[in-house]
Formats: C-alpha cells, structure tokens, sequence
C-alpha cells in the first residue's frame, strides 16, 4: 500500500509529554512534584529573586484543598506532608534571600531588569519605612512579589539578623499553614468543591492580589495630595468709588 505506515511515539516522546508542567498552574506543579514541588516553589519563591513569578498563594490553598480525604480531582496529598513541605521551604528560602542580601546587597535588584521586581522594592521599602521591620517582614508574607523582595532588601538595609529570623519565621508559619488549612477547610465543609478548583483558585489569586492594589490606590492618592497644594481662594477686592 502506498499509505504511510502509523509509527508508534518513542518512549522518549511520552517521557517528555509526562514532564510537561505549566509553572504557572498550582494543580499542574502538585500533579507533577507532589508535596516536594511546594518546598520547592516556597524556596524559590521567597529566597531567590527569579521565583517571583510562582502561584505562592494558590498552590498553598490548592494543596490544602487536595489535602483532605474524598478529593476527586489532582493527586491526593499527605496535609503532614504538606504543612511541613510549605514551612520548611517558605522559612529556608526567606533566610537564604535574606543572607544573599546581606552579601549582595541591592546589586541582586539592580541587576534584574523586571519592572515588577522594582515596583515590589519599592513597596518592600515602603513597608520598612511605615511599620517598622517586624511588622513589615510577617506583613510582606501576604503581598505577592513583595515577600520575594523584602528578603533580600531587609539583609542589604541591615536588619539585625535576630530580628528578621523571628519575625520572618512568624510571618512565615502564619501564611503557609494559614493558607493550608484554610483551604483543608474549605474542601472539607463544602462537599466536591474540587471539581471547580480553576474558578476557587482564580478567587484566591484576586483576594491575594487585593492588599497590593490597596497600596497602589493608596499611594496614588498620597501623590496626588502632595502634586495638587491646598489653595485657599484669594479674598475678592474691596468696591472703591471713584470721587
């Protein structure tokens, strides 16, 4: 026959097709790596400058959500597993980002060439500058971008390594076993709620984003205030009749 014969794919090629992870997609990373893809994706995330761009805040909710017994959607996850994965990589990363500050100081930041990465120092500054560094360091866990700059930032301004370790620790244990088990909550009140995990997930990513646009509408109005000085209306001139 003159048709072309069907070849079967190589065991390289289905090796390859198994492999391919959307970095960006929470259940895709869980489905992949499991509970070392969180310790993984909490490292790089929080301690090194180019993990700015990983799903922090919905891959700790999702895995919660995966955690809980009776989930039909994604790979089934240990909540031990992933509580601990979670910590150690989310508390490991901030102090390696901190000490890689420290020696680096902000040629780490003026190196990079992401405009997201400088609007997230200039807000990390911002942070320091308003509420003083400990409360600035555990609110920076909840600000994504911003909890991957401050690290690296609070080391080259020289904050004492006593008080970034505590609080960073404390900010840290907060926001990933708070994310866990909101989301290990969540699935187990409502029954298959996995089943819509893209539009829950797309929820938590907004409410995260939301403290950033805050500050953003917060700070636009500040230099609005400051652009536009208070003026008071000039007294009227006084009627003078002419002799």
């Amino acid at each position: 026959m003159g048709g072309h014969a069907l070849v079967p794919a190589s065991p390289a090629a289905d090796l390859t097709t198994g492999l391919a992870v959307n970095l960006l997609d929470a259940s895709s990373l869980l489905t992949a790596f499991g509970a070392l893809g969180i310790a993984v994706v909490m490292f790089a995330e929080t301690g090194l400058l180019i993990g700015f761009f990983l799903p922090g805040d919905s891959l700790l909710f999702t895995a919660g959500l995966l955690a809980r017994s009776g989930a039909h959607s994604g790979p089934h996850l240990d909540l031990a597993q992933v509580l601990a994965a979670s910590a150690i990589g989310a508390l490991a990363g901030a102090q390696v980002g901190y000490v890689l500050g420290r020696r680096g100081g902000r040629a780490l930041l003026t190196r990079s060439r992401s405009r997201k990465l400088h609007e997230g120092a200039e807000r990390a500054e911002e942070l320091l500058a308003r509420y003083g560094h400990a409360r600035a360091i555990v609110l920076a866990r909840f600000v994504p971008v911003v909890r991957t700059v401050l690290n690296p930032l609070a080391g080259a301004l020289g904050v004492a390594p006593r008080t970034f370790a505590l609080w960073q620790v404390t900010g840290g244990l907060v926001w990933t076993v708070g994310l866990v088990l909101a989301g290990y909550g969540l699935g187990s009140v409502v029954p298959d709620i996995d089943r819509y995990l893209l539009p829950v997930v797309g929820a938590v990513v907004a409410l995260s984003l939301l403290p950033v646009a805050l500050e953003v509408l917060r700070s636009r109005r500040g230099r609005r205030r400051a652009v536009t000085p208070e003026t008071t209306p000039a007294p009227a001139p006084s009627a003078r009749q002419e002799p």
